[in-house]
């Protein structure tokens, strides 16, 4: 299989379960990776709202409860779902190969792209 330059590695998917995201940080980047029901989720790991890192918060299904003032984010698109969150968080797309979680660090945030639909 040909590596795809443009492709970021994060962790092994071994190292997420649903009960305990992955923090990793790559090239001055933070990124929490999420695993809901077999598929894998990455979100910025900072909360919209403040100082939160999502990867230390609590998992309660598809959401996610920042440690900092409790709001809450959907696991599977950064939107918020719970006060005081407004502002959804960047995502990217994740990518297993070889059993390794990769995203494009560059591609559009996939959060933009929902509400796009939405609209």
């Amino acid at each position: 299989m040909t590596a795809d330059l443009t492709r970021l590695a994060l962790c092994n998917s071994n190292e997420v379960t649903e009960d305990e995201p992955k923090r990793c940080e790559r090239n001055g980047a933070t990124y929490a990776v999420f695993v809901v029901e077999g598929d894998y989720f990455v979100l910025d790991d900072t909360c919209s709202h403040g100082p939160g890192s999502l990867s230390g918060g609590y998992v309660l299904g598809c959401e996610v409860e920042c440690p900092f003032h409790q709001g809450r984010f959907d696991i599977r698109t950064g939107q918020p779902t719970s006060p005081p969150c407004t502002e959804p968080v960047r995502t990217w797309t994740a990518h297993v190969v070889d059993g390794h979680i990769e995203i494009d660090p560059n591609e559009m945030d996939c959060s933009a792209r929902a509400r796009e639909t939405e609209d």
